[in-house]
């Protein structure tokens, strides 16, 4: 066969496959368009649902979004109706099984509890509550203060009993502030492990306690020794025995107060004479 034939034919086969290639992309863009997509019915919120809130039928609303639903998806308004808010759910949000207690548990603070874990009441004040600003979601640490048994003449110490507990709710609020504004009140709830509400409960019956605000992102457990009320005044304390100047065993005997020499010269007599300076002037 003729080489140039061969070529041309080469070349005919190539534009005609490049050709076939760009009709079968533009045909299958079409059909994809034309195509219906795949689209997913939800429950939503129809307002913002506050943390430990029992949703209502008035809470909630259907969307649409493309694809597929996403995984714990709430697909039935019945299925979220009585179960109680353990997450605050904001207004279009899908409504996701993690967010909401379990059928029958009810509202308010126990469904925001988690599992294995407990709400411990610890009474504050303005001072404790660090002037209003412990509010939920905070992170503290639980400091104690009082006599240890058996006290020495330290007296008064005090210990960080607990760090990084959580707020779970202060007085009967359970959710923030959406200005973050402080309130005062008189009861906070922490979250803590079984073994640590023992620790609590006995620390609240006979010492002061206080809460100690921190950054919810600081998760470091420092190593703080105990507070002794006499350490605090050591800075002002009188000058240790030991750096004193040292003086005669018996104490009350003043060194020998200095004195000074004149020499006088007279020919090839020399007399010197010895005698103390004026009282005041050492």
């Amino acid at each position: 066969m003729n080489r140039r034939l061969l070529t041309i034919l080469l070349i005919a086969f190539v534009i005609a496959g490049i050709c076939a290639w760009l009709v079968y992309r533009l045909v299958g863009v079409r059909m994809a368009a034309s195509r219906p997509m795949a689209t997913a019915r939800l429950v939503a919120a129809a307002k913002d649902i506050p943390l430990g809130a029992v949703i209502t039928q008035a809470d909630l609303t259907t969307i649409t979004i493309a694809g597929t639903a996403p995984k714990g998806a709430i697909l039935k308004p019945e299925d979220a109706v009585g179960r109680g808010v353990i997450s605050e759910i904001y207004q279009g949000e899908p409504i996701l099984e993690s967010r909401l207690a379990g059928v029958g548990s009810g509202g308010g603070l126990a469904p925001t509890i988690p599992e294995g874990m407990r709400a411990c009441a610890v009474r504050v004040d303005e001072v404790v509550g660090v002037a209003g600003f412990v509010i939920p979601g905070s992170r503290v640490d639980v400091l104690v203060s009082g006599n240890p048994p058996g006290a020495n003449t330290q007296g008064v110490e005090t210990q960080t009993l607990l760090q990084n507990i959580q707020v779970l709710s202060a007085g009967t609020d359970i959710a923030k502030d959406a200005e973050g504004k402080p309130q005062q009140v008189q009861v906070v709830n922490l979250l803590v492990t079984p073994e640590q509400a023992e620790t609590l409960s006995l620390a609240s019956n006979t010492l002061k306690i206080q809460l100690v605000l921190r950054n919810p992102l600081d998760t470091q457990m420092a190593k703080v020794p105990p507070e002794a009320m006499s350490n605090i005044f050591l800075g002002t304390a009188p000058v240790p025995a030991a750096a004193a100047p040292r003086r005669a065993a018996g104490g009350g005997h003043k060194p020998a107060p200095k004195t000074y020499s004149v020499i006088i010269s007279n020919g090839s007599k020399t007399t010197e004479t010895k005698f103390a300076p004026p009282e005041g002037q050492h």
